[in-house]
């Protein structure tokens, strides 16, 4: 039996990345674990009021949050606040945005399975109707 285990010893070789194309506000992503097919873990930092786009991965996620307060919320009307040590499962396709509180950070891994569905950027209407901001 051959396997091919891949040890991550909390982040990937490589400079931390800001996300521009799909974030509203400074978002710095470190890569935990690449070069896998299926699977991407990032540790992500979202600055006050920083947020995804909305998106769905078509094998869910699962985001754990480490520090600070956040907010996520989905297309059903589902929202909730984010505090350390959460964990959120976002089903496969659905669709869902998460950020910062506009007067906090938010540290969380994310765990994204298959490929990443980006969409819309969240409107700052529809951010402070959410975080009540």
């Amino acid at each position: 039996m051959r396997g091919d285990m891949k040890i991550s010893r909390g982040r990937a070789e490589g400079d931390s990345r800001i996300g521009q194309s799909t974030f509203t506000g400074l978002v710095h992503q470190d890569t935990v674990l690449e070069n896998r097919p299926a699977i991407a873990i990032n540790d992500n930092f979202f600055a006050p009021g920083a947020r995804s786009f909305w998106h769905a991965h078509d094998g869910g996620q699962v985001l754990i949050v480490k520090a600070g307060q956040g907010h996520i919320h989905n297309r059903s009307g589902e929202s909730a606040p984010l505090h350390p040590g959460d964990v959120v499962y976002a089903d496969p396709g659905e669709e869902h945005w998460h950020g910062a509180d506009p007067r906090s950070y938010i540290l969380h891994t994310a765990i994204s399975m298959g490929v990443t569905k980006w969409l819309e950027e969240v409107s700052d209407a529809d951010y402070q109707r959410i975080t009540g901001s």
